[in-house]
């Protein structure tokens, strides 16, 4: 399959396949005239990036992970430890996020004048607004 029948398949851009294979995560024979040359199976390795990388994983992270596509049922605990550990990783982003969210609600609370964001940017407090008297 060559680069633009892969693109029309997957949904990606000519760009972003040469990136894939540029990073090891994709392969691509060559035919005679130097065109790339997909194999068919070269799709399902890239629905399993697009999905991966929707729920989080980097590309090192998936670079990793597809050696074990190879053997699906002896990687699943592999493939399951690395759900848990994003899932770990997400619960402690959300936690700050909340945290962060919290502090921003509390702080549109209290008087702006006084909080401590917007009290140096009050006239009295910006350089070149004092009058000479």
């Amino acid at each position: 399959m060559h680069i633009g029948e892969m693109a029309a398949a997957t949904g990606l851009s000519r760009d972003t396949l040469r990136y894939y294979e540029k990073r090891g995560l994709l392969r691509a024979g060559r035919g005679g005239n130097g065109y790339r040359d997909y194999p068919p199976e070269a799709v399902d390795s890239l629905r399993y990036i697009r999905l991966a990388q929707s729920l989080g994983f980097t590309l090192a992270e998936i670079e990793a992970d597809l050696p074990l596509l190879a053997a699906p049922d002896e990687a699943a605990p592999q493939l399951r430890a690395a759900l848990q550990r994003k899932l770990a990783d997400l619960d402690l982003r959300i936690a700050g996020l909340t945290g962060l969210r919290g502090e921003l609600a509390r702080r549109l609370e209290q008087d702006m004048a006084a909080c401590p964001l917007v009290a140096p940017l009050a006239p009295r407090n910006l350089v070149g607004t004092h009058r000479a008297g």
